[in-house]
């Protein structure tokens, strides 16, 4: 008998990869075809990373036409679109909508000297309410102020200021507008209404970006456009296929994990880690830190993240471990799952080593440096490599205690997500540390579930959020804490980690003006 159901086309673009994926609407992909970048991004300086915009466009044709080719039997069941990227990446464009340079991403660590003058007055009030290291970082980190600075013919040809995702889908609809959910980072955008800033408003004008540069924007669920004939010719599709706004990739992953409730954080184990918590009213995760929209109508995520995250393994393996590569070619496994293997020869809190995974500037705590405290005799490569993975997530408990706080609620369980949540060991350590069960659902593609379960929401194949999430997202195993561990971990959190930055903060000023990085 002929299968009639319904599939929703995603379009999920990673930092490392990107993934082309048919979901249903009991949350199964049926088709998905995946390609790495090679390479993910150039570096014609130390700690840059640029691509062409077009590089992305291309492999995404490339794996429609593979999907199409594939797939011929269930193309015919596409009833909706949807792209989700990574975030605050973004791409100067011409007037003719074409990008006069390479996009800078989002994990690249140029800083601008930021010396365009405020509005006056403006510094003073950032000053007074404590948040003038906070603006400095922010105007330091807008790629805009970067620019005008380093390219200022690039930015004199300049006309559209853009995110990846927004070129993107100008790319595959002819339209240039995107989801107010996919302007995560340095845009001038008011997440609490969905709108640009006026260029004016005390927290537009840090960004440096006039309002002639930017564009439309969507609401979640909105339709953006069609994909384009020419494309479809080229990769196989059939015509007609609407695109829908959703949201970035955080934003999709938290839905795919059935997250959205102020009861459950999402936690994202990826190369930029973080923890999300959802909320129908806006609270700020922290003070003068946003809220961002979801990636469905009327909902806000509150999210802390750390910058580096689980990029830090990457890190790690490259300095402490190369000779495990061989090994992990051999046994056809990354080298990060040769390590997992080991982790539970060390134990909780790893014999005192304590690691603050501040390895790139975060919002909060601009001027924060890594730390590692505790060493001794005793202590080995594996416990720093576990050091590193408890590091992370007592960075994110600190943030799910602020979390909390603005939503005065406390959560009840965690649900995770990213390459880290792949080892059951590393599961079992956030368990521990967070004191609460943590749960994986049916797949590890959750940007893409979460994508597809707002474009089905959008087409109103579901009554509700709700529903569309039941249907489409399913806790698969939970890990529960130990309270042995756990007490070990609290103990050391509170009385260890929690201190390190209070007692460190004038030392990490020091380290940056030695650097001269800030």
């Amino acid at each position: 008998m002929e299968n009639k159901s319904p599939l929703v086309l995603t379009m999920d673009f990673g930092t490392q990869s990107v993934r082309v994926a048919l979901i249903n609407k009991s949350g199964e992909i049926e088709s998905i075809v995946k390609r790495k970048y090679s390479p993910a991004y150039v570096s014609i300086e130390k700690g840059y990373a640029e691509q062409d915009p077009d590089y992305y466009y291309n492999i995404l044709i490339e794996c429609l036409k593979e999907l199409a080719k594939t797939s011929k039997d269930k193309l015919e069941r596409i009833k909706g679109s949807t792209i989700a990227t990574f975030r605050d990446s973004s791409v100067q464009l011409d007037i003719d909508n074409k990008p006069v340079r390479k996009s800078i991403l989002w994990l690249d660590q140029r800083l601008a000297k930021a010396k365009e003058k405020l509005p006056f007055g403006y510094s003073t009030l950032f000053s007074l309410v404590g948040m003038q290291d906070t603006i400095k970082l922010n105007r330091s980190r807008t790629m805009a102020h970067w620019i005008k600075e380093n390219e200022p013919d690039v930015w004199s040809k300049t006309v559209k200021y853009v995110n990846i995702s927004t070129y993107l889908t100008y790319k595959l609809t002819g339209e240039l507008t995107d989801s107010c959910a996919n302007l995560t980072g340095h845009y001038p955008i008011n997440f609490k209404k969905r709108k640009w800033w006026s260029e004016k408003a005390l927290k537009g004008v840090i960004f440096g970006i006039p309002s002639r540069m930017l564009f439309p924007l969507k609401q979640p669920g909105e339709v953006i456009g069609e994909i384009s004939e020419e494309i479809c010719k080229a990769t196989g599709l059939p015509t007609g296929i609407k695109l829908y706004a959703s949201g970035s990739d955080k934003a999709c992953e938290t839905i795919g994990l059935g997250a959205l409730s102020k009861n459950i954080a999402a936690v994202s184990y990826g190369t930029a880690s973080s923890i999300e918590v959802s909320n129908q009213k806006y609270h700020e995760p922290e003070p003068f830190l946003p809220a961002y929209p979801a990636a469905v109508p009327n909902w806000y995520n509150m999210e802390v993240q750390v910058y580096r995250g689980y990029w830090m393994l990457s890190w790690f393996t490259k300095n402490f471990a190369s000779e495990l590569i061989d090994e992990s070619k051999i046994q056809n496994m990354a080298v990060e799952e040769i390590l997992n293997k080991d982790l539970s020869k060390i134990p909780p809190g790893s014999d005192g080593l304590v690691l603050q995974p501040y390895w790139g500037p975060g919002l909060r705590r601009p001027l924060a440096k890594g730390g590692i405290i505790g060493f001794s005799d005793v202590h080995t490569r594996e416990h720093l490599y576990r050091a590193i993975i408890e590091g992370i997530a007592y960075a994110l408990k600190e943030g799910l205690d602020g979390i909390e706080k603005s939503q005065r609620h406390k959560v009840k369980e965690i649900r995770i997500s990213g390459g880290g949540s792949q080892s059951d060991a590393i599961c079992q350590i956030t368990a521990d540390i967070f004191n609460l069960p943590v749960s994986r659902v049916q797949t590890f593609e959750t940007t893409s579930l979460g994508a597809a379960i707002s474009t089905f929401v959008a087409l109103k194949e579901f009554s509700s959020v709700k529903e569309a999430m039941d249907n489409m997202s399913h806790k698969t195993v939970t890990f529960y804490p130990n309270p042995n561990a756990a007490e070990q971990y609290k103990e050391l959190y509170k009385k260890v980690y929690l201190k390190i930055f209070p007692k460190l903060k004038n030392v990490y000023k020091d380290i940056n003006k030695f650097t001269k990085r800030y």
